[in-house]
């Protein structure tokens, strides 16, 4: 759909153009008007022989006056014409290189004439568009190229704990049938292990951030956490936690259900595994002014300062000794901050030495009728 801005941009320039040339056209008319009447005077200040060449070329001119007088005007018009058909088609091969640059954009600002100054600014907005997605783009790349270091690094240990157990149990028939179980059990903790962390890298490659925030359907929070939290009970019972709700009613935001349930997944999930063995956890949301507020907090380690935000980061796990136990290569928080963001959120993590508390907050949405 074309931009009437564009079109009347376009206009504008199109009428000054014409109203240079007509002006230009009248003023060689007057001046060729002038200049015929100042030859005139001037010719009859002198005395002339009938015999002088000179006289007799005026006087030929005198008799072709109407001729003399079209051809001047001919060739003023065609210079004056071709003198403004050639500056448009200047201009136009000045924007067609200036639009060949976006190619290849550099940081060297595009330059055009002054009567283009508003397609330069348009033209040079796209340029510093087409570099932050170069940079993007090669931001995304190294990302990539990154997560597949860090697979193959998360792979390699229990990859290699499982062929050590599963080598011992074929090399060794010498092994009682406890050692056997005992071993068994080990190489299946690792290739779940194993399988929990593919599953993590499989979401974070594959997952469509694009058609997140404020047009996505009405979500009933209030429902979707209470429900989440009856499926954490068999989790919460393993370790001996309790779990304390106070979830106000009606809680209304706007997004995609499945992504945001997974946010609320991975922060239980966090605090499931980093809380005291029969200590509680605490999940909280309502209304704060044009925000949805929710706290998950459980009662574990201090976390230091410094490290508050780190945890967001992809493949930061703030215990390496302890992520052998809990699991996971360090993605499900970082999953969470983006898809937090993308729904027009936010999301912190604070510490105050015995209870550690994740705050989402999310833009609030009216609930709607039937």
């Amino acid at each position: 759909m074309s931009n009437p801005n564009t079109h009347h941009r376009a206009s504008r320039l199109t009428r000054r153009l014409l109203g240079q040339y007509l002006l230009a056209v009248t003023g060689f008319l007057a001046a060729l008007g002038v200049g015929v009447l100042l030859a005139w005077r001037i010719c009859r200040l002198f005395i002339w022989q009938a015999s002088d060449p000179l006289y007799q070329m005026l006087s030929f001119v005198q008799d072709y006056i109407l001729v003399f007088l079209g051809g001047a005007f001919l060739l003023g018009w065609a210079g004056i014409t071709y003198r403004f058909i050639s500056r448009p088609l200047r201009y136009l091969d000045q924007v067609a290189a200036a639009a060949g640059k976006l190619a290849h954009p550099s940081e060297e600002p595009i330059l055009l004439p002054e009567d283009l100054a508003q397609t330069e600014y348009e033209l040079n907005q796209v340029r510093l568009r087409a570099l932050r997605d170069a940079r993007a783009a090669q931001e995304a790349e190294q990302r990539k190229n990154d997560l597949i270091v860090y697979l193959a690094h998360d792979l390699k240990t229990p990859l290699t704990s499982v062929l050590g157990y599963l080598n011992l149990l074929h090399d060794e028939p010498g092994l009682t049938a406890e050692q056997r179980a005992k071993y068994t059990g080990i190489a299946l903790d690792k290739a779940k292990r194993l399988e929990e962390l593919i599953s993590e890298f499989f979401d974070i490659t594959r997952m469509d951030f694009r058609t997140l925030g404020g047009n996505g359907e009405p979500i009933q929070l209030s429902i979707l956490l209470e429900q989440l939290v009856d499926e954490f009970y068999p989790a919460f019972a393993g370790k001996d936690l309790t779990c304390r709700t106070d979830i106000a009613s009606r809680l209304v935001v706007r997004g995609d259900p499945d992504k945001l349930a997974r946010v609320f997944d991975n922060v239980l999930r966090n605090a499931v595994s980093y809380s005291v063995s029969g200590g509680q956890v605490d999940l909280e949301a309502r209304v704060d002014g044009e925000s949805v507020e929710i706290a998950v907090r459980n009662e574990g380690l201090e976390i230091p300062e410094k490290e508050l935000t780190n945890i967001f980061q992809k493949f930061y796990r703030l215990d390496q000794a302890r992520s052998t136990r809990t699991g996971g290569a360090g993605l499900g928080l970082a999953i969470a901050r983006e898809i937090v963001e993308r729904h027009g959120g936010s999301i912190r993590a604070e510490s105050d030495g015995r209870r550690t508390s994740f705050v989402i907050r999310l833009p609030r949405a009216e609930e709607e009728t039937p």
